[in-house]
């Protein structure tokens, strides 16, 4: 391997060209390669990247020996193929999210990669926001206490997607985050949604999920809904907090709310007492999660070293997923774990 990790993307399309521009500018890293079936697309990035091979066939990119990693922002139908074929060409590899679509091709592409000895990360972008990275040393250090339960809310007016439903489509955002603060195994998932626009890709999803220990995690999921929601609420036995990613400056704020048993007790009224205490609003130094999130992998493939958001971790997301898919189309029925 050269000096720097040469990448070939794959895909620089509506959330592709963000990719390309980040990896294009990463330190550590080369643009080597962009492969995009649509010949305005690969107009755009000889334009905008002169160094930078262009494509359209994907076995070309595969073929050449000066990409080292392989970057897919392609259709979550084609992740697990795709990946799969650049880990068998000798490559490293960043798929978006999800990984894959059903949970025994999530396990497959794991799998191969570990047998290969080769990187594999999915592009769980917002376990690299600076603010939910602050979140996770709150709830790790303890400051929150135990926790009780989650709810998360991903809901505005559109993107609508027609490859893949709110839940594929939003929800992995919402379930990465969730797991990185619960470690814990899933006792059961149950989804209730609806298909409002466009028959068959539901809009408008619920999902709870149950874990062994008695936590509980909500999530709402819509393009359909009149606010824009980004936000993950962690309610703790000692404090809550909220993690607003839609408010410009306060993305995170520590409620020191909540109920305390007191030593002494002479009537049942007084077995709970309420505290409404301050409202900590702790500064977080901001920078680009999808800038964090490259420069991440680029450390990985340099390094060899297991990603953040690897394989292991994305199959638990797509376990989640695959479970919230069946409870879907059983009426809502919980799906045991």
């Amino acid at each position: 391997m050269s000096s720097k990790v040469r990448i070939g993307c794959v895909g620089a399309g509506y959330w592709g060209k963000n990719l390309v521009r980040n990896f294009a500018s990463a330190e550590g890293a080369e643009l080597a390669a962009v492969c995009d079936a649509d010949a305005k697309v690969q107009a755009r990035v000889r334009r905008e990247y002169p160094s930078a091979k262009v494509t359209g066939s994907y076995d070309e990119l595969l073929a050449m020996s000066d990409v080292d990693a392989v970057v897919l922002a392609t259709p979550g139908s084609s992740h697990a193929s795709l990946a799969r074929q650049a880990l068998a060409a000798g490559k490293d590899v960043f798929v978006e999210k999800p990984l894959a679509q059903t949970v025994a091709d999530a396990r497959a592409v794991t799998e191969e990669a570990a047998r290969l000895g080769r990187v594999l990360m999915c592009g769980h972008l917002m376990v690299f926001h600076p603010a939910f990275q602050r979140v996770v040393e709150l709830v790790r250090s303890g400051a929150l206490g135990d926790i009780l339960y989650i709810y998360a809310q991903r809901v505005n007016l559109g993107k609508i997607r027609t490859d893949e439903n709110a839940l594929w489509s939003l929800g992995p955002h919402d379930f990465s985050m969730i797991f990185e603060l619960i470690a814990e195994p899933m006792e059961s998932v149950s989804a209730r949604g609806h298909a409002y626009l466009r028959p068959g890709t539901e809009d408008v999803v619920f999902v709870n999920v149950a874990f062994k220990s008695g936590v509980m995690a909500n999530v709402q999921l819509s393009w359909l809904d009149p606010h824009k929601h980004r936000s993950l609420t962690v309610v703790g036995s000692k404090k809550m907090l909220v993690f607003d990613d839609t408010h410009p400056t306060e993305k995170i704020r520590i409620h020191d709310k909540g109920f305390d048993r007191p030593q002494e007790y002479h009537t049942y009224d007084a077995f709970l007492t309420l505290r409404d205490g301050d409202i900590l609003i702790p500064s977080v130094p901001m920078e680009e999660p999808l800038r964090l999130e490259v420069r991440h992998f680029i450390e990985c493939v340099r390094d060899r070293k297991a990603p953040r958001t690897g394989g292991p971790e994305a199959c638990r997301v797509v376990e989640a997923l695959a479970a919230a898919e069946a409870s879907l189309r059983r009426g809502g029925a919980p799906i045991i774990l």
